[in-house]
């Protein structure tokens, strides 16, 4: 089972804000302090309503583990970022079900030609994982963002409907194979 993603409810925004504030998770963002509470409330309200964004609560087996968002949506161009995170407890495997999840959404829901996101260069993991399900990476901006007073580079990786529709069903298969054992 891979999970599903349904769109973050007002009751999940405390959960969300206390996985986005967790170090693990902060240290891998463009911003990093720690997001206080009315922060929070006036980016959600921010959001509401507009078409060129949307986020999600992944659940797996009824309980929440991470978050997928979409922003810069263009439905015109048809392109868009993406970007995710896990909760401190969640399973292993998440990210890799989010993501597949998240293709899923932009290319089937969305209607998207171009998947694109943005990683911090020490987030090696990430990369390696957005490379494993077809990204490509598109360019790297050199010391483009400081992190703890430090110039990180941030890679921008990118995937086509087509390249998605070619490695959707082996990621399938490797996602379902991987968590029978």
């Amino acid at each position: 089972m891979l999970g599903t993603l349904k769109p973050i409810a007002s009751s999940e925004l405390e959960l969300m804000r206390s996985w986005r504030n967790a170090p693990a998770v902060r240290k891998n963002m463009y911003t990093t302090h720690e997001i206080s509470a009315e922060e929070h409330m006036s980016w959600w309200n921010r959001i509401q309503g507009r078409k060129d964004c949307e986020y999600f609560m992944y659940y797996l087996d009824e309980s929440p583990e991470g978050v997928v968002g979409f922003t810069q949506i263009d439905s015109i161009h048809r392109h868009a970022f993406w970007a995710f995170y896990a909760g401190p407890e969640a399973r292993k495997g998440t990210g890799g079900r989010m993501e597949y999840l998240a293709l899923e959404h932009a290319f089937s829901v969305l209607n998207l030609n171009k998947l694109n996101c943005e990683v911090l260069s020490f987030n090696l993991p990430v990369i390696k994982l957005h490379q494993k399900f077809g990204f490509l990476e598109e360019g790297v901006f050199r010391s483009h963002h400081r992190v703890g007073g430090e110039w990180a580079d941030v890679h921008r990786l990118a995937i086509f409907s087509d390249q998605w529709a070619a490695h959707r069903d082996e990621m399938c298969l490797k996602l379902s194979s991987f968590f029978r054992k």
